[in-house]
């Protein structure tokens, strides 16, 4: 049986960390053994993990990732910590002089490109190393295996990290696995000498557990609101443009539509901003915040519409979900939107701006008959794609060298 190490971040709640559940409950532990390591054991979906992947003990030095400086070096990892001063100075210095609009990226790479030289090695070799989620210097670093492969799950045409010292990174890997082709197209516009390393695997979904789950009885303030409801899925941050969608309904409401209720399900940064604006706006009885939810999908369930506002995705997870649920979907014309509906047929993509998403849902209001032919459109649909694993297992073959640039990398000695 050939030995499997799967690397992520923590298990909050999002499309990634649902994706990589997703994954792991379909994964044929007949022939591989898999252990999964997480930097922080912390977030809602830990409970939801098989037990059929090992989970890892968790390394102090790999949790500070998860942690603010002043907990590090409370922590008395004063080195990590130090390190990350530094990173976040140089982010902020290079995204004043550039210009650069969210240098977010940017900081993350040079938080772990000052801290490596602190971070401990994994003692044990595997034959396949997967680094989940990026930045990919983990596995890239401090892990020995035969084979290495890292996920993208955003589209690269839209961030902006070091290109240089993220090529260093990515070359340490024998294949990188995308989650759309439109995500692959954008990653190759910024490392076209990559081409030969990148496939494109969905991220897998369960219709039966999402339908399961979507029956699941809890407290849902929509059950018992009688307008026309929309709901989205997601963080409340800049790139899935929530302020944008707060924005939208308002305008909708001058024009006379009081109708129209919408609700996010999701946290993050950008919460204290995004209810300020609600506020603003008079919208605090029809445009409501839910939070963190362990399970969105009866909340899903009870909306008329899905709306995906966002700047820019990979592959959206909740918008494949709420496609599962037969719910009409509108998403915004970020790069990588055709990848995932089909326009005017599962769903509807509107143009990527304020007045955009308005406009889209004041159509998607009006004609009944254009939702009903997105959700039996999604009703017939199947959305079961257990089988792209295969992908996975055809190059997890450590026999199997094909598409790999460059050498081998050298022995690691481990010491964790």
């Amino acid at each position: 049986m050939n030995n499997i190490l799967i690397a992520s971040f923590d298990m909050e709640v999002g499309g990634v960390e649902r994706s990589l559940i997703s994954m792991l409950e379909n994964f044929d532990y007949k022939n591989y053994t898999v252990d999964l390591i997480l930097h922080k054991h912390q977030g809602d979906f830990l409970n939801l993990l098989p037990n059929k992947a090992s989970l890892l003990t968790e390394v102090p030095q790999y949790t500070t990732f998860r942690k603010s400086i002043g907990e590090t070096i409370k922590d008395r990892h004063y080195s990590i910590g130090i390190s990350r001063v530094f990173s976040k100075i140089n982010a902020d210095l290079k995204g004043r002089l550039k210009g650069i609009a969210e240098p977010g990226y940017y900081q993350m790479q040079l938080m772990w490109k000052y801290a490596l030289p602190f971070l401990p090695k994994v003692e044990k070799e595997y034959d396949v190393a997967i680094s989940y989620l990026w930045p990919h210097y983990f596995i890239a670093e401090k892990v020995k295996a035969k084979k290495k492969i890292a996920w993208i799950h955003t589209d690269y045409s839209t961030i902006e990290p070091d290109k240089k010292m993220d090529l260093k990174m990515w070359q340490q890997f024998d294949h990188i696995i995308a989650v759309s082709e439109a995500c692959k197209t954008s990653f190759l516009k910024k490392y076209s000498e990559l081409e030969n390393k990148v496939l494109v695997m969905e991220n897998i979904t369960s219709p039966d557990f999402i339908k399961k789950m979507a029956s699941e009885e809890l407290e849902n303030p929509m059950i018992r609101d009688n307008r026309f409801k929309i709901v989205t899925v997601a963080r409340l941050s800049h790139a899935k443009g929530i302020d944008n969608a707060v924005k939208a309904l308002k305008l909708l409401r001058d024009k006379g539509y009081s109708n129209i209720s919408w609700y996010v399900v999701g946290y993050g940064g950008e919460e204290a901003m995004i209810k300020e604006l609600i506020s603003k706006n008079g919208l605090e009885d029809s445009f409501i915040l839910l939070g963190k939810q362990t399970n969105p999908y009866p909340f899903i369930k009870e909306a008329d519409l899905y709306v995906q506002p966002s700047r820019y995705e990979g592959k959206a997870v909740t918008v494949g979900e709420a496609q599962i649920l037969t719910k009409p979907v509108m998403i915004t014309n970020y790069p990588t939107a055709s990848s995932q509906v089909k326009d005017g047929f599962d769903g509807y993509i509107c143009e990527l701006s304020i007045k955009g998403i308005a406009q889209g849902i004041e159509r998607l209001y009006k004609n009944l008959q254009l939702r009903n032919t997105l959700s039996n459109n999604c009703e017939t649909a199947d959305f079961n794609n257990s089988n792209e694993l295969e992908k996975l297992y055809k190059i997890m073959d450590i026999n199997n060298n094909h598409s790999f640039l460059g050498t081998k990398k050298d022995s690691i000695k481990g010491v964790i």
